[in-house]
This record gives structure tokens, C-alpha cells and sequence, in this order.
């Protein structure tokens, strides 16, 4: 590479000191190897500078901007992430409050029916208390309407047979033999 620039260089000092034909001395091209490496240096120091002042900067903060970008691409896949954990809690705590809701309507209905229960036994058991004292009621006015009929009869019957045997009998006596009467006519019947 040194001996291709060697070349180089011999070619254009010999193509500096040819003059072209017909042109007056001055006019030709020229190169001047000691201009051509103060512009290389010059060159040189200029790329230097521009990477030290501009290049440098630049490059900071190119590195910085990729690092926020990643930075904000790995905050919004975690904030998705976090998103989605969130729906799936979401989605967790709506099923657990809905089998809760049917837990409780399950158990109101429960109690709802139990209590419905409690009620029907004790209206069944009311009436029948009712019914039991209704028929106690009826059975003790029946009993007394027949000792009051009985009695009523038992007088008739002693008025009757006074009257139609002419003799007289204790009131008592007379009760008794009715009453012996009233009970073997009832006996009969049953």
C-alpha cells in the first residue's frame, strides 16, 4: 500500500514539472507534494476535531435516545404485561364475586325454604291444635246438649209415666231408673 502511494506521488511530481505544449510556462498543472500534505494533515486534524466535538456529542447522544427507546419498549411490554395480569385478576376476582352472589342467593333461597317450612309446620300445627280444640268444644256441647236432653226427657218420661201410672215417685228415684233406661237404650245403639 506505501508503494502504491510512493507511485502515486512520483507520478504526480513528474505530471507537475512536464509543461504542456503550446502554454506558457505558468499555466500548467502543478502539484506541490508539501501543499498536498499540509492539506492532508490539515484534513486530518479537521476529522479529528469534528470527532472530538461533533461526533463525539452526537454519538452520546444517539447512544442515549436507543437506551430510552429501549428503556420505553421494555416499560410498555411490562406495562402490558402487568395489563394482562390485571384483566386475568380482573377476570379472576368477576368469577369469584359471581359465585359468591350464587353462593348467597343459594343460601337465601335455602333459608327461604326452610323458614317457609317452619311456617307451614307451624300454621299446620296451629290448626290442627284448632281443629282438636274445635272438636273438643263440639264433643263437650254435644255431651252437655245430650245431658240437657236427657234431662229434659227424663222429665217428660217421668211426667208421662206419672200420669199414666198414677203413682208417685221420688223425684230421684226417678231420675235413676230414666237414666238406666237412657243408658241401656244407648248401649243398644252402639
Amino acid at each position: 500500500m506505501q508503494q502504491i502511494i510512493q507511485s502515486a506521488i512520483a507520478l504526480a511530481i513528474r505530471a507537475s514539472e512536464v509543461p504542456v505544449e503550446g502554454a506558457a510556462p505558468e499555466a500548467g498543472l502543478s502539484f506541490n507534494l508539501f501543499w498536498i500534505l499540509v492539506s492532508a494533515a490539515n484534513f486530518g486534524f479537521f476529522i479529528i476535531v469534528l470527532r472530538a466535538a461533533a461526533l463525539g456529542p452526537i454519538t452520546k447522544m444517539l447512544d442515549e435516545r436507543r437506551e430510552r427507546i429501549e428503556r420505553g419498549l421494555r416499560d410498555a411490554a411490562d406495562a402490558a404485561l402487568a395489563k394482562s395480569r390485571a384483566e386475568v385478576a380482573a377476570d379472576a376476582s368477576l368469577a369469584e364475586a359471581r359465585r359468591e352472589s350464587n353462593e348467597i342467593r343459594a343460601n337465601a333461597d335455602k333459608a327461604a325454604a326452610q323458614i317457609r317450612d317452619q311456617q307451614v309446620a307451624t300454621l299446620k300445627a296451629e290448626l290442627d291444635k284448632m281443629r282438636h280444640d274445635a272438636t273438643a268444644e263440639i264433643e263437650a256441647a254435644r255431651v252437655s246438649a245430650l245431658a240437657a236432653i236427657r234431662s229434659e226427657v227424663a222429665d217428660l218420661a217421668i211426667s208421662a209415666a206419672t200420669k199414666v201410672v198414677g203413682a208417685s215417685m221420688d223425684g230421684d228415684r226417678q231420675r235413676k231408673l230414666v237414666g238406666e233406661f237412657l243408658d241401656e237404650q244407648h248401649g243398644k245403639k252402639n
